[in-house]
């Protein structure tokens, strides 16, 4: 038997309160018995499943935990092999489709799920295999045997021992951009962890590309790229931290590759990471639900009060389609554009060089895991997105229960989840938290959860990006434990969105933006711009990020502060929010004290621990603020408010940079000579819409 040399699971552990949460994720260890060498097994990727400690809910947490496994398969042969629907294939003396039906796995990926779709895998080429298994059985520390017998002559049985073994480094984010504007990345960041016990020296890349869209399952290696921006620039990464690299590679297509890391340790041992995942251009959207509705007939996105309203929110995307009479009016659509972001299942029209910038993302399920009272089974929300799989149109899946979405993990390339913490529906059970003494409140859960879970899906999906709704203005839900307002209050609204923005997310969608909405609460909707001025002043740390560091801080044994630490190569964002707040009991609102003094260190990778400046960066400001060099980052003392955020940088000009894209951002707001919150005028004008 041969074991191949390739990385563990990965395992990070994060303090949550008084509790340790083992976060897990990432590369198992193959290896590989055959009697024939058509097929290799050059990679196992695991993602183990996790499940928060922090949750509550009304019936007991199932915490036995699966794991998604990917397998990369390359053909070592000199002739074409079939993979068709009937390949006789078995993990643990079962296939795929008894594992499923058994309820051990949620879902598969392996020949027989294509059926109509065979594959045939050229000499050199790799195809990835997967399954996402649901309890323990299928996860961390366990080990299958995988047996390949293809129909053919000369064709001989081939035996796999699939291990899941200790972490020692995994690739944590991966994301595709673009220098130039257009829909076509030219470039990606990648980030590492090294957890090995010794110091890794990255040492180079190589993509698996498909040479066209009718074969994109068979992947063929591209020439290794050992030419890129590494940070720390000498490329070793130590143990215990982590490192990056921006990686020129020419226009990619928009499909699915496998990405292979090669890096070296102190005995010159190669070391190989693996990941597959769609290439797509990474873009910051921020999104609106439910903004078009019908007034009189009309969609509300073809009166022009409303569309500069939502485009001076900095809302470049929508939950919609096709929507007469403004995606259809090109002068309209021009001058207030929003992205699409629903089913698009006309691929003739959609999956067209013009149309993809005018796309968000395929969204269409609503939220599998309640199905509307029945919850869609995982491998049918598989077969419902495998027919945009040869697309170029990037999938999602709305999450909605963070103790099951473990087992849709890995199902689309953008998943994102909604769960809003005040007057809202909600999975978890908020009478439960015991955050201000076992209050029994019905109509608001801890903020910070929303935190919580942002890292859980964050975690989940690895290396791709993720994005969340964030709870907005919202006129449709009823009055819940007693609270009259049906929305948040301005400082509830920041809460929520900074703990999702401090966790790492790549775009933030309002749930909901309706008109009826926001004039219902027009308190909402500077807040809501001035998040979207912030978020563009960082979008580019967000995008180039990762999350590097959390921990929440505690006085008395009581929640104080979350702090976060996104690191990105040209320096890192940092996040103190505050955990002080109470809750009202007679206006049933959360309510935040005045700033308060602080000192609060944040840990910094080796290659960000010797900035120039630190920055305090908000919508009206970037201001310098002092601090001093810690061993391991940095300690800033002061005061802080509900919501803080600062920029580490290297770069003297990094507070100029920042000032004059603030203060375009300002100027785009107002160049639409629309202010529903400063005039009466133009608040009348949006109010007249709903009176025709």
């Amino acid at each position: 038997m041969r074991v191949l040399n390739i990385m563990g699971l990965s395992m990070k552990t994060e303090r949550i309160g008084n509790v340790s949460c083992v976060m897990l994720l990432l590369f198992a260890v193959g290896s590989q018995k055959s009697q024939s060498k058509t097929l290799a097994l050059h990679g196992v990727t695991v993602t183990p499943h996790l499940q928060s400690r922090q949750m509550r809910y009304r019936k007991a947490t199932n915490f036995s935990l699966g794991a998604r496994t990917q397998l990369f398969i390359q053909n070592v042969s000199r002739s074409p092999v079939p993979l068709e629907a009937d390949a006789d294939i078995a993990l643990g003396g079962r296939s795929p489709r008894e594992l499923l039906d058994a309820d051990e796995w949620a879902w598969y990926d392996f020949p027989d799920a294509w059926q109509d779709q065979p594959l045939t895998l050229v000499p050199g080429a790799m195809v990835v295999w997967a399954w996402n298994g649901k309890y323990e059985q299928w996860g961390t520390g366990k080990s299958a045997n995988m047996r390949i017998d293809l129909p053919g002559k000369g064709n001989t049985s081939q035996q796999f021992r699939i291990l899941v073994e200790q972490p020692q480094a995994w690739l944590s984010a991966i994301t595709f951009l673009n220098s130039e504007e257009g829909p076509f990345p030219d470039h990606f960041v990648s980030h590492i962890a090294n957890n090995t016990g010794s110091p890794l020296k990255l040492e180079s890349f190589r993509l698996w590309l498909p040479t066209s869209r009718s074969t994109w399952r068979v992947l063929l290696p591209q020439k290794w790229i050992s030419a890129f921006e590494a940070f720390p620039p000498d490329r070793i990464i130590a143990s215990g931290d982590r490192g990056a690299a921006i990686v020129s590679t020419g226009v990619l297509p928009l499909t699915y590759t496998v990405l292979e890391t090669r890096l070296r340790d102190l005995k010159n041992n190669p070391v190989t990471l693996w990941a597959h995942l769609r290439i797509k251009r990474e873009v910051f959207d921020v999104s609106g639900g439910w903004v078009s509705s019908r007034v009189d007939g009309r969609s509300t996105l073809t009166f022009e009060p409303y569309l500069k309203t939502l485009r001076s929110m900095h809302i470049n995307t929508a939950h919609i389609g096709e929507v007469a009479g403004y995606t259809d009016n090109p002068q309209l659509y021009s001058r207030y554009p929003l992205k699409r972001f629903n089913k698009l299942a006309d691929f003739d029209r959609y999956d067209t060089d013009t149309m993809l910038e005018q796309i968000h993302a395929v969204e269409f399920l609503g939220e599998p895991q309640y199905g509307g009272g029945r919850p869609v089974h995982p491998m049918d929300v598989w077969r419902k997105l495998a027919p945009y799989q040869p697309t170029r149109l990037a999938t999602t899946v709305t999450h909605s229960e963070e103790r099951i979405w473990r087992f849709y993990a890995g199902l689309s390339d953008y998943p994102h989840y909604d769960a809003y913490r005040v007057c809202a529906p909600s999975p978890d059970f908020w009478r439960l938290y015991e955050r201000w003494g076992g209050d029994g409140m019905r109509w608001g859960a801890p903020l910070e959860t929303i935190g919580e879970m942002t890292r859980s899906l964050r975690e989940l999906s690895r290396p791709a990006p993720i994005a969340c709704w964030s709870q907005g203005a919202h006129s449709g839900w009823d009055n819940y434990g007693g609270r009259e307002r049906t929305s948040p209050t301005p400082q509830e609204l920041r809460a929520q969105a900074y703990h999702a923005l401090a966790a790492r997310i790549t775009s933030l969608y309002w749930f909901n933006l309706s008109l009826k909405s926001i004039l219902k609460f027009q308190d909402l909707i500077d807040p809501i711009r001035v998040i979207g001025r912030e978020i563009r002043v960082l979008e580019d740390y967000y995008l180039k990020g990762d999350a590097y560091h959390y921990e929440r801080l505690t006085r008395d044994d009581v929640p104080d502060w979350d702090v976060s630490v996104i690191a990105s190569p040209k320096g890192a964002v940092l996040f103190a929010l505050d955990l002080d707040y109470k809750p009202d009991m007679t206006a049933k609102v959360f309510k935040f004290g005045p700033p308060r003094n602080a000192s609060i260190a944040f840990p910094l990778p080796e290659y960000l621990r010797r900035p120039v400046g630190i920055l305090k960066v908000d919508a009206s400001a970037i201001t310098p603020v002092p601090f001093e060099l810690t061993e391991n980052g940095v300690r800033i003392d002061g005061r802080f408010g509900d919501v803080n955020v600062f920029v580490t940088t290297t770069d003297s000009k990094a507070r100029r940079d920042l000032e004059k894209h603030r203060k375009e951002l300002a100027k785009f707001e107002s160049s639409f000579e629309f202010d529903p919150t400063g005039s009466e005028h133009d608040l009348g004008e949006l109010e007249a819409i709903l009176a025709n």
